[in-house]
């Protein structure tokens, strides 16, 4: 039973269009993966937004508080602060989502026809219409 096995294999070589099909659908993944990864990294978080300035002020009153502060409420502030600290080093990060938009723009026609994505699975995932529309993906698609 072995034997016939591993003398099986595939009876005719891929072809250069399935290549080529197999090709395309890796470039159009991974454009669209990267706009929808951007799109969620750059949510807006609800609330208030923070400034440099008003994190660092949070930043020094921990210090003040640390002092006086008991070991629990002590490791609770050493936690806020390490969040903190990574979050003001964050900020200055920003991804350009135009590039990837653009790239997305070129393939999310094509990728949503192949792969049967509906406009309104588009938008529950963050796309925006008019990014949509530029893309030529349509309600009625």
């Amino acid at each position: 039973m072995l034997a016939a096995m591993a003398k099986r294999g595939p009876k005719n070589p891929m072809t250069d269009t399935h290549k080529a099909a197999l090709a395309q659908g890796r470039v159009e993944g991974k454009a669209v993966r990267d706009y929808l990864e951007a799109l969620r990294a750059n949510k807006p978080a609800r609330g208030r937004k923070r400034t440099p300035d008003s994190v660092t002020k949070r930043l020094a009153a921990i210090e003040a508080e640390l002092a006086s502060a008991d070991p629990v409420k002590e490791l609770r502030l050493v936690q806020e602060r390490m969040d903190l600290q990574a979050e003001l080093a964050g900020m200055g990060n920003t991804v350009d989502v135009s590039a990837l938009e653009a790239e997305f723009v070129r393939v999310a026609k094509s990728y949503g026809d192949r792969t049967g994505v509906s406009y309104a699975a588009w938008r529950a995932v963050g796309v925006t219409p008019a990014v949509l529309k530029t893309a030529g993906v349509s309600r009625s698609a």
